[in-house]
């Protein structure tokens, strides 16, 4: 009967700490220089290792060091076109500082089951957190344990200190419907409304409330309507409105996916843009100056926010100080969905 040979068992750090006579943490903080040990334990330590030919595991390593070499970026999910130039910005920004990314999207209905923490310490340096991606508790934990996270389109709730990069959304809005008051005479501007509770949403309606009163038009309560910053929710609450007879006479898409949505809702119900209804969106996305007609929209750096909030978090990572937020500007686009002669 042949036996067969087994290499031996790889010694583990606890027969480490059993030859040297020492704790298990011991071995540890020697291994990993996390913390003084005395010269002469420190010795027995390593000449433990060396006698057992003892070899931390990569993973476990890296546990200790907690040093990935990776970002985690949560996203609530990635649908429709105003993802793509953040991912890009992102992926950019990580792959030149070294970096690489994994993304978790936190309403994908398969995850239910999984950890509550599909990305933290363990398995990234820091977080990128997009808006509605964590709750306050989870936010907190992140602030008050010190883990690097940078939040992105999202103020931190009171006495979280966690640094933001995000876009100038009020003026931006204000501008656009400016326009379409002094420029197109539009007195009845319809407004879509982003998800519930979503800060630039909020933002937004606040720019296109202040347009109103500077040029003294009552604010009417049935020209607010929701449109998800989505084009499938835009198209369905416009059908609505015009099936139930509203009269406008321009809409201000809160995104501009969104109004693509509202275009197709217009074109089903035979009304024509802009020369019935004037349109206008909000981010610039890459569609709005290829689609007909082309779009007049607030340009959002949505790219550049990536890439700065990885800058940021690089910093955070290498315990340089940062400023708490960020806040990059946008520009009125004209072209010919308000009735302007595209520039």
């Amino acid at each position: 009967m042949t036996t067969i040979k087994t290499s031996p068992a790889r010694p583990t750090i606890a027969d480490v700490a059993e030859k040297a006579g020492v704790s298990i943490a011991t071995v540890s903080r020697v291994l990993n220089a996390t913390a003084m040990v005395d010269e002469e334990t420190a010795l027995r330590v390593r000449l433990a290792v060396e006698a057992l030919d003892y070899r931390p595991h990569a993973a476990a390593r890296t546990l200790a060091s907690r040093k990935t070499d990776t970002l985690g970026l949560l996203l609530p999910e990635i649908s429709g076109a105003f993802f793509q130039p953040l991912l890009r910005g992102v992926e950019t920004a990580a792959s030149e500082a070294g970096y690489d990314l994994l993304v978790h999207t936190t309403r994908n209905p398969n995850t239910r089951g999984m950890p509550r923490r599909p990305l933290a310490e363990h398995n990234t340096d820091g977080l990128l957190v997009f808006t509605d991606s964590l709750d306050a508790r989870e936010l907190s934990r992140l602030s008050n344990t010190g883990f690097p996270a940078v939040l992105l389109y999202q103020t931190p709730p009171s006495g979280i200190d966690l640094p933001v990069v995000t876009i100038e959304n009020k003026n931006g809005a204000r501008r656009i419907v400016d326009h379409l008051i002094e420029v197109h005479g539009c007195r009845r501007i319809l407004f879509l409304r982003g998800p519930q509770g979503h800060e630039d949403s909020g933002w937004r309606e606040q720019g296109y409330c202040e347009s109103l009163q500077a040029h003294n038009i009552p604010l009417d309560s049935s020209l607010i309507t929701g449109g998800g910053f989505n084009r499938h929710e835009a198209r369905q609450a416009l059908a609505q409105l015009l099936d139930k007879g509203l009269a406008f006479d321009a809409v201000f898409a809160g995104a501009d996916d969104a109004a693509v949505g509202v275009l197709l809702a217009l074109r089903q119900a035979g009304r024509r843009v802009p020369d019935e209804i004037a349109l206008v969106g909000f981010d610039d996305q890459e569609f709005a100056s290829t689609m007909l007609p082309l779009l007049t929209t607030v340009r959002a750096p949505t790219e550049q926010v990536g890439l700065e909030a990885v800058r940021v978090l690089v910093r955070l990572i290498r315990k340089q100080p940062v400023q708490p937020r960020w806040v990059l500007p946008t520009e009125l686009i004209i072209r010919e969905s308000c009735g302007c002669h595209s520039h």
